[in-house]
């Protein structure tokens, strides 16, 4: 009995699992990075405390919008991975959007934001939902009429701004609103502490799924401190997907460089925290992340992974989710009798 017993355990010794996590872990270490615990800097706009408070107060506002019932959280929900889960976006008069909304969880990772790249930063991108007649449809003028006839806010945007002669404009409520967004990051996932050395960190089966995720070629596109977000490519690379999935109305990246090999190309997302925003793909219409996986396989790949391939994948990319950031709402300054009323129409 006492011979059997130590066959049965010899797979289970610490020596045998760490040699082949090891391997793994080296591979990993030349594709992907950890994501650190402190926020970037970004280049031009320093994050000063009182711009990051104010850029909080601006994120949760919804007076921002002509209605005054969109903010920036209303699509991008702290509270649910940086994500609305919806398939498109609902905004100004329940219009839906044309695409899924992307989390705002380590977008400051990204090499540009929205699906195409249109808007090259953060701060860039924090003025087009504001603008956009099918999301929050108001307008800069309204915009810094509304703030500066709410009481709290002339105050915070000089605190925030210092120096300005007339700091409440249009660029700055999108600085205040950039830098709070870049602290919006989720280290110390399980992959980040297995990437920093800690075999132990994934377990046999997201280590297998690890495996198949690089050996397979996912890691191409999506690598790199964000796993994904960093370049475009298309989307129907060896087989396209249903017209559902790849509507052929949206062309992607070729609305916005109208160049022909940019037809149906897109920002490969970034997979962190994947398994909190579905659903996937600038679509919206795919709900399981097996079934991405899936899709992801034939369409990229040209190959139909195995029901384990699949399962171990998942496993994989369920490690990814991060220790998720704890915002405290803030308590928005009211508005007084000259600010502009809400408009519904």
């Amino acid at each position: 009995m006492k011979g059997k017993w130590i066959i049965l355990l010899l797979p289970l010794l610490p020596g045998c699992v760490d040699a082949t996590a090891k391997e793994t872990m080296s591979k990993a270490q030349a594709t992907f990075k950890p994501i650190p615990a402190q926020a970037p800097a970004i280049k031009g706009n320093e994050a000063t405390k009182a711009k990051v408070d104010l850029g909080r107060m601006l994120f949760f506002d919804p007076r921002l919008s002509t209605s005054q019932l969109i903010s920036c959280n209303t699509c991008h929900n702290v509270g649910l991975g940086g994500a609305d889960l919806q398939e498109t976006s609902v905004g100004h008069g329940w219009q839906k959007g044309p695409r899924n909304a992307p989390t705002v969880f380590n977008a400051v990772y990204n090499v540009a934001q929205f699906w195409d790249g249109r808007a090259k930063d953060l701060q860039t991108q924090a003025k087009g939902p504001v603008q956009a007649s099918v999301e929050m449809n108001s307008n800069p003028e309204l915009v810094v009429r509304t703030l500066k006839n709410i009481p709290g806010y002339p105050a915070l945007f000089e605190a925030a701004f210092p120096g300005y002669r007339d700091p409440v404009t249009f660029d700055n409520m999108a600085k205040a609103i950039e830098v709070f967004e870049a602290t919006l990051v989720t280290p110390d996932a399980p992959f980040d502490h297995f990437l920093n050395g800690e075999p132990s960190a994934l377990n046999a089966r997201e280590q297998t799924g690890l495996g198949v995720f690089m050996e397979k070629g996912c890691a191409a596109c999506h690598g790199g401190i964000n796993i994904g977000g960093a370049a475009y490519y298309p989307f129907g690379v060896r087989e396209i997907p249903t017209a559902e999935i790849r509507p052929e109305s949206d062309t992607g990246r070729f609305k916005v460089t109208n160049t022909a090999s940019d037809k149906y190309v897109f920002r490969a997302p970034s997979l962190r925290n994947v398994a909190l925003t579905q659903p996937y793909f600038h679509s919206g219409k795919v709900w399981s992340l097996k079934d991405a996986v899936v899709v992801m396989g034939s369409a990229q790949l040209g190959m139909k992974l195995n029901e384990t391939e699949v399962n171990d994948t998942v496993a994989f990319l369920k490690s990814l989710t991060g220790k998720q950031p704890k915002i405290d709402y803030p308590l928005l300054p009211p508005s007084s009798d000259q600010t502009p009323h809400p408009q519904l129409k």
